[in-house]
């Protein structure tokens, strides 16, 4: 509901709010400009400044000042009326004034689209979509990272829905003070919340009569400071009835031309203060900082309203037809999802099409769409995603609510799925509370409940074989979630590890493509060259011929290195790895780079642990070839045997040399008296605690085996320190790339 409710009203307000935000962020540059061109002097008061003016300009009518500052003229001379920009130290004219064309046509855009009442009623509707997208789009995003504290943490989706989830964190106090101040004016506008309109003050019964003495004499001028100034309207020459008009920020009055004498005031009242403040806050006058910020702000319109309508089309697009989808009561086998942006319907459109192979009629729906009873079913799929800090996905956020009402049916074996991403603190947490309930409310499990990590087509393939052995036939899954473009890339150099073992390993550095591509000069020109932008921890997809599903592997290189780098360990079976091993330096593959932010070095000068096995060095390694600040930067890594699989040893004692790496600790099972990884750790422990207790992070990659001996182990560590990995993830400090 919630993300209904921010799109819908970008959806259908898009082009005004788009327009206001463009407009906006012109109209924020006046009061930077005026500021910049006009002096301000401390301690001038009206009177000096209006003496000033009179003598250079007897026939003066007004002097205004601007929020920003601007002195403006208005006078009379040989019957032609003219307005210059004032010096206050001189009184003279810095230049003859005239309001910009442009700027004054951009405001009118602004604050009613040309179109005169009905436009300034559009404009109030997209000053209140802003608000609301702002706000919803704040709560969201809340949830997306799982509250205030992981604000700042680095975010996932798709390229669109990243591009639209960082700008709007930078941007949304920005335009949520804009969207405030904007509503309220155009409802004050409309006469619907008090607004600045001010009476004006008594005039005065009568007057001394006596002749008018100069402006700068008079006692009521001279008390007022110039930089309280709104407007002073000059009496009309030999009138001795009239009377100067001073207006200014506290309040209104008439001051005697003879005496000087204040004749009437009345000051403005707090609600007037109240809506002077909005509409400084608002366009930036008189505080031309805040303009230049909410313009930077306002010009992220136009990209938030880009990106969020492609992500609102990716998640349409991404919702798959379920093709020969049986009625809920004739259905053998039920699958029911829990998705917020429709990626894991890809994963149950799979599933479905796979069980129809086999001979079954299968319904599948979202998880908000549980039947009270399914007469026919014996076998009940749950697949479903977490969204935010253990979140329901928007398709199952009813699902909890309806289990509890929907009598058991004893005929019916369940298995839960769930989808996440292990960085985040609660990793499939709602998966884990729709199987807890399915159990406590006496449903009867088949499996137990599997969970996979960032789409892992892998780990859905291995599921599959389980679920094939659970209904007694073979059971296929392969599904590769759409992935970018790829591009080619061609293997320059292999360093290989114990290749007379059955699963050796492999350093393999690749650079771009140099092969002269087919066509003319034009293709020639405008090929792509080099390697695209990725970092060491981000993750390669390499498609493996017969195979439509990519294996992803983390880079032990970023682009500035020349060259993207794995290393991989031969599975036996394994399609991808035993393709990559059989490579040689000239052969190509083509590849694609998938981000993967969140399992980074925290910048700063605090220590980083690392700690990984087998292959799992890979971006470790890279961690710290980058490591040029000469951080505090440790590396705990296990392996088999020294003599054949000690992957980047002399790369790793040229590091310890350099001081890019602190130290170094290794642990190898298969020697005499053997140990892990995890072993090291506990060996180290008082060093551990230290370097934690420093503010150190701690970054692990391998296998999910090793990664949770290592939990286990550091929990161990950290116990005197009333600390566990739970606690260091959820503020950032310990993150992992397993697989």
């Amino acid at each position: 509901m919630l993300r209904q409710f921010h799109s819908l009203p970008g959806l259908f307000s898009a082009v005004f709010v788009v327009l206001m935000g463009l407009t906006g962020a012109w109209l924020s540059l006046d009061p930077a400009l005026d500021r910049l061109s006009t002096t301000v002097p401390q301690g001038l008061s009206v009177a000096e400044l209006a003496g000033r003016v009179a003598r250079h300009y007897p026939g003066i009518e007004q002097i205004q000042r601007t929020p920003s500052g601007t002195l403006i003229a208005y006078y009379s001379e040989g019957g032609v009326a003219g307005a210059a920009r004032i010096d206050p130290a001189s009184g003279t004219a810095i230049a003859p004034y005239a309001p910009s064309a442009v700027s004054r046509w951009v405001k009118l855009l602004h604050r009613s689209f040309l179109l005169d009442t009905p436009g300034r009623v559009a404009a109030g509707i997209a000053a209140l979509a802003i608000l609301v997208l702002s706000v919803s789009g704040v709560l969201l995003l809340l949830k997306r990272v799982g509250g205030w504290r992981q604000l700042a943490r680095p975010l996932h989706g798709s390229r669109s829905q990243r591009w639209h989830a960082e700008a709007a964190r930078i941007a949304v106090a920005g335009l949520l003070l804009s969207a405030l101040t904007g509503t309220y004016m155009s409802a004050a506008t409309f006469e619907l919340v008090p607004g600045g309109e001010h009476p004006e003050p008594d005039f005065p019964a009568a007057t001394s009569g006596g002749p008018a003495r100069p402006a700068a004499t008079l006692a009521a001028l001279k008390a007022t400071d110039l930089a309280d100034l709104h407007e002073l309207v000059f009496p009309i020459p030999g009138d001795p009835s009239a009377v100067y008009t001073l207006r200014t920020a506290q309040g209104d009055g008439y001051v005697d031309q003879s005496t000087g004498e204040l004749l009437s005031y009345r000051p403005h009242g707090s609600v007037n203060e109240a809506y002077a403040l909005v509409y400084s806050l608002h366009t930036g006058e008189g505080l031309w900082w805040l303009g230049l910020l909410l313009g930077l702000c306002a010009l992220s319109i136009p990209w938030l309203a880009a990106t969020g309508a492609t992500a609102w089309w990716q998640r349409r697009r991404a919702r798959p037809r379920i093709r020969g989808n049986s009625p809920p009561q004739s259905a053998q086998t039920i699958i029911l999802v829990g998705s917020e942006n429709n990626s894991t319907w890809g994963f149950a459109r799979v599933l479905h099409d796979a069980l129809r192979a086999t001979g079954q009629r299968v319904h599948t729906a979202a998880m908000n769409q549980l039947a009270a009873r399914y007469n026919a079913a014996d076998k009940l799929f749950l697949l479903t995603a977490t969204y935010g800090d253990g979140d329901a996905p928007a398709s199952a956020n009813q699902f909890l609510a309806l289990i509890e009402r929907v009598p058991v049916n004893p005929a019916i074996q369940f298995a839960v799925l769930g989808f996440g991403d292990r960085q985040f603190a609660r990793f499939c947490q709602f998966a884990s509370d729709a199987d807890a309930a399915m159990e406590r409310l006496g449903w009867r499990r088949a499996l137990e409940l599997a969970t996979i990590d960032r789409q892992s087509s892998q780990a859905f393939a291995a599921w599959g074989g389980r679920v094939g052995e659970w209904i007694g036939t073979e059971l296929r899954l392969d599904h590769a979630p759409v992935h970018p473009p790829t591009f080619k890339l061609v293997l320059r150099e292999r360093i290989d590890y114990g290749p007379q073992e059955p699963e050796p390993s492999a350093v393999l550095r690749f650079d771009a493509g140099r092969t002269e591509p087919a066509g003319g000069l034009l293709r020639r020109l405008f090929r792509p060259r080099g390697l695209p932008h990725f970092e060491a921890g981000d993750l390669v997809g390499i498609i493996p011929p017969g195979s439509p599903v990519p294996r992803f592997y983390s880079l032990a290189s970023d682009a500035r290195n020349g060259v993207l780098e794995i290393c991989v360990r031969k599975q036996i079976g394994g399609l991808c790895s035993s393709y990559l091993h059989g490579l040689q330096p000239g052969d190509c593959i083509d590849a694609f780079i998938q981000p993967n932010p969140q399992f980074r070095p925290a910048s700063g000068k605090a220590p980083v642990i690392l700690v990984g096995a087998g292959t799992g060095i890979g971006p470790l390694a890279g961690f710290i070839r980058n490591n040029v600040g000469r951080h505090p930067m440790y590396l705990y890594w296990g392996g088999r045997d020294p003599a054949t699989d000690f992957l980047y040893e002399p790369e790793l004692r040229n590091y310890l040399a350099d001081r890019r790496l602190t130290q170094l600790h290794t642990a190898f099972s298969r020697v005499k008296n053997g140990e892990r990884v995890q072993n090291r750790l506990i060996d180290d422990a008082d060093t551990l605690r230290q370097l934690i207790g420093n503010g150190g992070q701690v970054l692990v990659c391998g296998s999910s085996a090793m990664a949770g001996s290592v939990r286990t182990a550091l929990n161990t560590v950290l116990a005197p320190l009333k600390l566990d990995v739970h606690t260091l993830r959820i503020t950032g400090r310990y993150r992992e790339d397993v697989f």
